[in-house]
């Protein structure tokens, strides 16, 4: 019998014994009972020993999959010993590596190891371990009744956790990414303090259904045909087999993704599930460490919960906090949020003294937007910097002429003024500055365009939002593998197989890419894309026009509204639409202390239409009673795992750091009453040197937030208003 089912037989017998209901009298004891809608999978012993012999032999741990901070620093991830059909075991271990990995830097220089890391200890000590954490690992899947929810959970049990002194971390997944994407933050930042950490995908995550060979991922990660997989399908497409073939013939090697297709509109729940994931992580404490006299030891009253995580995670996070009408969550930390805001009146945001024009957007309306202007403006000379980088990549490559048709497009549809492609470039990036990015993300755009964060998320979250199907193809969008000159290839199996560990749940390319099938002379990657209207190649224009439209009602050439004979139709409008209206935020926090860190440099979740408009709106919704504050870190952007690259390198500092800081001082303040940082401007200092090559960050690049900061530094309110100095 294998570690995994031994376990999982004990667990079974003792979740057993504690949600036995003893009445008496008429009346009844506490009773442990398993969540509504929560089917538990497994329970494992990760005991951060090798476990077993020979060629079987493998160490696993909760933090890193066995490999330590060694491995998940290694140049490449481990391999398989068969990379054609991958372990359960091994997709989970590799899982780990790149969902750390995928929102942290882990080279040394830039701070892993030193910093943060497995081997620093809660205290901030810098040791030579290699960090592996023991403990079990419970895993679970949330559905609503339908079958097709299938959102993940898993509650990890650190041995270290403290049954006197009881503590649980909950951590939404950033971004689209699996079960394991808040790993690096508030799994490793939990573990390390002792506590249970409640991990959730929150509807998200690596579902890629194949649609040419109907084979799915399985809540486990291995993969198999639909049918075979059964209960245990992870996300399938809601097409018949006759749907399907018919699909397949106009359409080959189309991939359906989870996130995009599984018609659940997935973000409109992401608060729930994570509650949902602290309850059943409540349940498993109680479950493993409860007695016939004493069923229920922990509860939402003796128990601390804090609520942390980033990017989507952080806005889940938030999300949580103020759906918590139970009391569950005893405090919020939101790195780098995405924050729907629901409005724009009753508050605002002032820089530098002067009145902010452009925020509280949605992110379909700055994400559809940006998609439309970026290229463009990425073109301009405010916009360029003076050296050779991934960081510079359309004004260095061949997309330089790609933009330049896209600013020739939007000129000659009226959407950008200028004779030249110099002055259209600066008009279509004072159009991004009018709709919520500021000055420091000027020269970001190249980067975030070229790495393809705008076709991406357009056509994945009005899809989303709208709750259309993998056959809809909507605004002339699917996804699928593409080779070099972004034609349509069936995905490698091997690149599907392993895909529950490489894949990040959305259409990144790994395997699949945001094809364009109304590219002129066929479908093509959005890269290559030649748009109808213009007969060239532009990243397909009238693509980007069709998604802002889906959000905003109207053409945005014409300013008309949108009908039922227009592409698209007014009826896709209004279903994209009525989901945004499902994922807005309200920005009560029911007094709950919360800490917000964002960077000012955030090209991906501009902080005028997130993190300062959140904080603006929470003070005109709770007033002088909120809890919550804001700090904002001059020089950091969205994306740590981007730091090793070449320009990112000299430029930005890490946000994670600030992360962290933020969880201890929240744990301070929830346990021992500690204060509360004030609203602050953070100042550091970029490592700079040559690009590529920057010198190793220390401690002095990042200095911590303050309690009381300097008045220069210090974020107020004016009336309504935000206030942020320069």
């Amino acid at each position: 019998m294998r570690v995994n089912e031994r376990v999982t037989m004990r667990w079974a017998l003792t979740a057993l014994a504690g949600a036995t209901l003893v009445a008496c009298g008429g009346g009844s004891d506490p009773s442990n009972d398993l969540p509504q809608g929560i089917k538990e999978i497994s329970a494992t012993v990760y005991p951060a020993t090798t476990v077993g012999t020979g060629a079987t032999a493998a160490t696993q741990d909760l933090l890193t999959g066995g490999i330590g901070k060694t491995g998940l620093g290694a140049a490449a991830a481990p391999a398989y010993a068969d990379p054609a059909n991958p372990t359960a075991a091994e997709l989970r271990r590799n899982a780990l590596f790149s969902n750390y990995r995928g929102i942290l830097d882990y080279t040394a220089k830039g701070g892993y190891g030193t910093l943060y890391g497995p081997n620093i200890t809660a205290e901030g000590q810098v040791t030579a371990s290699e960090g592996l954490i023991p403990g079990r690992e419970y895993l679970a899947v949330q559905d609503d009744g339908s079958g097709r929810k299938q959102t993940v959970i898993a509650v990890q049990v650190p041995d270290s956790f403290n049954t006197s002194n009881p503590c649980i971390v909950l951590g939404p997944s950033s971004g689209s990414r699996g079960v394991y994407g808040a790993i690096g933050t508030a799994g490793e930042w939990g573990l390390k303090k002792g506590c249970a950490v409640a991990l959730t995908d929150a509807g998200k995550g690596v579902g890629l259904h194949n649609l040419a060979d109907d084979t799915v991922n399985k809540v486990d990660g291995t993969r198999a045909t639909r049918t075979a997989a059964g209960a245990l399908s992870f996300f399938a497409a809601n097409l018949t087999d006759a749907v399907r073939s018919a699909y397949n013939a106009a359409f080959p090697n189309r991939i359906a993704i989870k996130h995009a297709h599984s018609q659940q509109n997935p973000e409109k729940d992401w608060g729930a599930d994570t509650l949902a994931a602290g309850r059943y992580a409540l349940y498993v404490l109680n479950a493993r460490y409860g007695t016939a006299d004493n069923p229920v030891p922990f509860t939402k009253g003796n128990t601390l919960v804090i609520a942390g995580s980033a990017s989507n995670g952080g806005a889940a996070s938030l999300r949580a906090a103020e759906q918590d009408g139970e009391g569950l969550i005893d405090g919020v930390v939101a790195s780098e949020p995405v924050t729907e805001i629901p409005t724009a009146a009753g508050y605002g945001i002032q820089f530098d003294g002067a009145a902010v024009a452009g925020y509280g957007k949605t992110l379909a309306e700055y994400t559809t937007w940006g998609n439309i202007y970026q290229p463009c403006a990425a073109l301009a000379a405010d916009a360029a910097i003076n050296e050779t980088s991934i960081y510079n990549y359309i004004t260095l490559t061949a997309m330089t002429a790609r933009a330049t048709a896209r600013c020739d497009g939007l000129a000659a549809k009226g959407l950008v003024s200028g004779a030249t492609t110099q002055e259209r470039a600066a008009d279509a990036l004072a159009k991004l500055r009018a709709y919520g990015w500021n000055a420091e993300n000027n020269t970001m755009h190249n980067a975030h365009y070229a790495l393809g964060n705008g076709p991406i998320l357009s056509a994945m979250y009005t899809m989303a939002y709208g709750r259309f199907g993998a056959d809809a193809n909507l605004c002339g969008s699917s996804f699928a593998a593409a080779n070099a000159t972004g034609d349509v290839i069936a995905a490698a199996p091997t690149a599907l197989a392993q895909s529950a560990a490489t894949a990040n749940g959305t259409a990144n390319g790994t395997p699949a890419t945001v094809i364009y099938n109304d590219s002129v002379g066929g479908a093509k990657s959005w890269p290559f894309a030649v748009s109808p209207s213009t007969g060239v190649a532009d990243f397909g224009l009238d693509n980007a026009l069709c998604q802002y439209a889906l959000v905003s009602g109207k053409d945005p050439v014409t300013g008309a509204a949108l009908t039922a004979a227009s592409t698209p139709t007014k009826a896709q409008s209004d279903a994209v639409r009525s989901g945004v209206a499902e994922v807005l935020h309200n920005a009560n926090l029911r007094g709950k202390p919360a800490i917000i860190v964002a960077g000012r440099s955030d090209a991906l979740v501009p902080v005028n239409n997130n993190a300062r408009a959140y904080a603006a709106l929470n003070r005109a919704v709770e007033g002088a009673s909120s809890k919550l504050r804001y700090v904002e870190v001059m020089n950091g952007q969205h994306f740590d795992a981007f730091l090793p690259f070449s320009g990112f390198d000299t430029r930005f500092v890490p946000l994670h750091p600030y992360f962290n800081q933020a969880m201890d001082v929240m744990w301070a303040h929830l346990k021992n009453g500690g204060p509360l940082p004030a609203n602050q401007v953070v100042r550091t200092t970029p490592r700079g040197g040559t690009a590529g090559a920057a010198p190793a960050i220390t401690a002095a690049n990042v200095p911590p937030f303050a309690m009381s900061p300097a008045p220069a530094d210090q974020i107020g309110f004016v009336g309504t208003s935000i206030s942020v100095p320069r």
